[in-house]
């Protein structure tokens, strides 16, 4: 990419997705906080440019075997229902279990948890709501828009008037989410495990860590790929 400095964190985890971790390396939000610049990027978070560009570019010298960009909105869509939002509905359950025995077991020395307990249940109640409001309301207008381009078809403006409007809506709502985690991060020490902890402290841990990365990329493909996508889509159809 041209310029990389001046490109923004999200545009260039869009255009190889390899490219995340060397900004997780260096504790930058592609996500949610994609939409700065690398060197604003870099200079927020006290790290080397120069070492962040060098980086980059090797990542650049082997190809994205997921290639994200090359998919539709329909394709995306499919893709964050059925891996993204599956595993979420599928690990809050065990995860909250095993927070709960924590507290229970390891709250009294470790008060922390019952914060990171605390966060983790507001933060699924909020996660199963947003993916609600994606798979009745956004994703079933995207897929129709998708069908109505594909076959020439006419399309009814939506009730929500604009794409931007629920589209905001979920960024707002992503925004939420990943400054829970990182608060959870920080909390648990980036997910380390302390000397006195036991296998299903370590387990807990393990897979909270896994959990954040999951949300990072989940957001990540909405925010810098698909809504990009939705909103050029949108502008393309004409509304009486």
């Amino acid at each position: 990419m041209k310029n990389l400095a001046q490109s923004k964190v999200g545009q260039i985890v869009a255009a190889n997705y390899r490219t995340s971790t060397v900004f997780t390396a260096h504790n930058i939000d592609f996500c949610c906080g994609g939409g700065v610049t690398l060197e604003q990027a870099c200079k927020d978070k006290n790290a080397d440019l120069n070492e962040v560009l060098r980086e980059l570019e090797d990542s650049f010298k082997t190809r994205d075997t997921n290639d994200y960009q090359g998919l539709q909105p329909d394709g995306l869509v499919k893709m964050i229902t059925n891996v993204h939002h599956s595993y979420v509905s599928a690990t809050i359950p065990a995860l909250e279990v095993y927070l709960g025995k924590l507290c229970r077991v390891h709250g009294e020395r470790h008060p922390e948890l019952l914060q990171i307990a605390d966060l983790f249940k507001e933060g699924s109640r909020a996660l199963l709501d947003h993916m609600k409001k994606e798979e009745l309301v956004l994703f079933p207008y995207i897929l129709a828009m998708v069908e109505a381009k594909k076959n020439g078809f006419s399309l009814s403006k939506p009730h929500f008037q604009n794409v931007e409007n629920p589209i905001q809506v979920m960024e707002h709502e992503h925004d939420q989410e990943g400054m829970r985690f990182r608060i959870i991060n920080e909390l648990s020490n980036n997910y380390e495990c302390p000397p006195d902890g036991c296998q299903t402290y370590r387990v807990t841990y393990a897979m909270l860590k896994e959990f954040e990365e999951d949300l990072h990329k989940h957001i990540h493909l909405e925010n810098n790929i698909l809504f990009p996508a939705v909103r050029k889509l949108f502008q393309e159809f004409e509304f009486e």
